[in-house]
């Protein structure tokens, strides 16, 4: 909006607050929860003009006119619409349409998303898609440009580069609101000069830079990432996590999706330890679609906060003010005020945050539930598909772990750590058998392997994993393998494993189980091997199908295709595995898988 259109909205408002125009809409006797006063005043009046709200106060009678639509708040609470300050959109496997689609009736107005999965297979065009689908939604959707690309530049390959020049180009485009999580954070303060180029480039454009500090040291390399110039960071699992990060001038972005939870520790920094909360922010980073349509997105994020001890009040400041003065859009969402976005949801019951009504720049967009209005429709082009692309077909034999030695060796072995992002480092003694390394239900040890899929390279590197709890003959793979997104297969049958790359193959990407020889699930993505192109309910229902599927193979995990998918993040210790192999991420360096 420039001067000329913005002067006529703000004198077009003022003559509706004055009461020389009608408001177009007016919802009226609610209880005002005010974030940025800390209070609920009784007894309040709204009235919208177009997408923004002209008038908050006791009487909008003054606006009211023969044409103005009446919308009774009984007494309902009159809360600002939720803002989620990080997530992927690729994590729910579905298009920003379809997470629309989906966190619309749950009260989200707002999101803030880094699409730098699709940059790791499509580069920038891919993320100038995610900014153009953005564009046109009901709501609002802010978008960072991913500053690494790929996450560890030696340790893995992606799909694409992006670079300082990359970047500086990028944050002019409209919708970009700053830059994505800056996860390399030992070339940070190893002073890199390729991301101290792109931060640069980012403050230089007055934008925020997204952190992603995932170690638990809190020493000199944390105070050293700090200087580099990150300005919040949602890797923090611990209350000590909290404490360190808000004292050195940081955002604390407490993160609860699909698989990790970390706001429960951190929390107490303000419920025991009466940290200010201002400096707190709850997002949702990675939630598949499941997750979003049937159990809620920030919301559900809000409601667990509450039940920890927060005041509700608080709680909703963490979702709607406090990401805005973040972002630097306060002006136009995160409060309920003249001159913001007429996001305003009807809430019955606060501590609950049971949401009956949701307005999204001044149109009523959901009821009880339910969508009231249509998405825009948008097609990816078909550079976006077909992204899986294997040098031939799999067997077998390319998933046998030959052993140098007939005696018994010490295996490096990923374990996976139920509702966290981060993995062990295990070393298991394990003994070869007609000279290969086996998995071993007995024991829950999986084989792991990683099919390079962007380069047709060939590349195939092998390992293990602990965790899955898998009893039977079967596999399971998925495209969708953070960041580089390669092809990820555990599974316990060599056979089935070839099976699911096949599988995954066929249908240019997705997600998939194999058990005794047969598929038992399959989700489709073919939109850069990480999203789907049907309805989120679709998705959702497909995705509860996969996790019956873990469940049927033995798996007893909450999120098991989300551990499965991190098994490849080789930014968040401890052991992972890439298409150069096994990653060390506490000393970021190549090791072998025996010892």
């Amino acid at each position: 909006m420039d001067a000329k259109q913005h002067s006529k909205m703000t004198r077009n408002l003022v003559d509706v607050a004055m009461g020389r125009s009608p408001a177009d809409c007016v919802i009226r006797g609610g209880k005002w929860v005010s974030v940025q006063s800390g209070e609920i005043v009784e007894h309040i009046d709204i009235a919208i003009l177009g997408e923004r709200i002209a008038y908050v106060g006791a009487d909008a009678g003054h606006t009211i006119g023969a044409e103005t639509k009446i919308v009774q708040a009984e007494n309902r609470y009159l809360v600002p619409g939720l803002l989620d300050g990080h997530m992927h959109v690729e994590s729910g496997m579905i298009t920003v349409t379809e997470v629309v689609r989906a966190v619309l009736p749950h009260g989200t107005t707002g999101i803030f998303i880094d699409p730098h999965e699709i940059a790791n297979v499509l580069g920038m065009d891919g993320v100038k898609m995610m900014v153009d689908e953005a564009h046109d939604q009901p709501i609002h959707v802010w978008v960072q440009v991913p500053s690494c690309v790929p996450s560890a530049p030696g340790l893995e390959t992606a799909g694409a580069e992006i670079g300082p020049e990359d970047v500086a180009r990028a944050l002019t485009w409209p919708g970009i609101i700053g830059l994505g999580e800056m996860m390399n954070f030992p070339g940070v303060y190893s002073g890199d000069e390729w991301l101290h180029a792109e931060m640069a480039e980012t403050w230089q454009a007055g934008k925020v830079i997204g952190g992603h500090y995932a170690s638990s040291d809190l020493g000199i390399p944390f105070h050293g990432y700090i200087a580099g110039g990150a300005q919040d960071d949602h890797e923090g699992t611990r209350l000590q996590d909290a404490v360190a990060r808000v004292r050195q001038g940081m955002k604390v972005m407490m993160r609860d999706g699909s698989a990790w939870k970390d706001v429960d520790q951190q929390i107490r920094a303000v419920t025991e330890l009466g940290l200010d909360p201002r400096h707190f922010i709850l997002v949702t980073d990675d939630s598949h679609a499941g997750t979003l349509v049937n159990e809620g997105h920030i919301n559900r994020v809000v409601k667990h906060a509450i039940s920890l001890g927060t005041e509700p009040i608080v709680a909703i400041q963490m979702a709607t003010l406090n990401p805005a003065e973040h972002f630097g859009v306060a002006r136009d969402v995160g409060q309920i005020a003249p001159g913001r976005y007429a996001d305003i949801l009807l809430v019955r019951d606060l501590e609950n945050l049971s949401i009956e009504t949701v307005f999204a720049k001044g149109t009523l967009t959901a009821q009880d539930g339910e969508l009231t209005i249509d998405l825009p429709a948008y097609d990816f082009p078909p550079s976006a598909k077909n992204s899986v692309k294997l040098e031939r077909e799999l067997n077998a034999r390319d998933f046998v772990i030959e052993a140098q030695s007939s005696a018994e060796g010490i295996v490096n072995v990923i374990g996976v750590v139920e509702y966290q992002a981060a993995t062990q480092h295990l070393q298991i003694k394990m003994m070869p058998e007609n000279g290969e390394y086996k998995a071993d239900n007995t024991r829950d040890l999986a084989k792991v392997a990683l099919v390079e899929r962007h380069h047709k390279t060939g590349e195939v590197r092998l390992g293990f994993v602990q965790g899955f709890g898998f009893t039977a003959p079967c596999a399971v793979g998925s495209t969708v393998a953070h960041d580089a997104h390669h092809m990820l297969i555990v599974g316990t049958d060599d056979a089935n494993m070839a099976q699911v790359a096949g599988e995954l193959q066929r249908v240019g990407g997705g997600q998939t189980i194999v058990l005794n020889g047969k598929t038992i699930a399959m989700l489709e993505l073919p939109i850069a091997g990480l999203m789907s192109d049907e309805r989120a309910d679709v998705v959702a229902e497909k995705t509860e199908n996969l996790l019956q599927g873990f469940r049927l193979c033995g798996c007893k995990l909450n999120s098991p295709n989300m551990q499965l998918s991190l098994l490849s993040l080789v930014v968040i210790p401890a052991l992972r595995i890439s298409d150069k192999g096994l990653v060390d991420v506490e000393k970021f360096e190549l090791i072998p898988l025996v010892e």
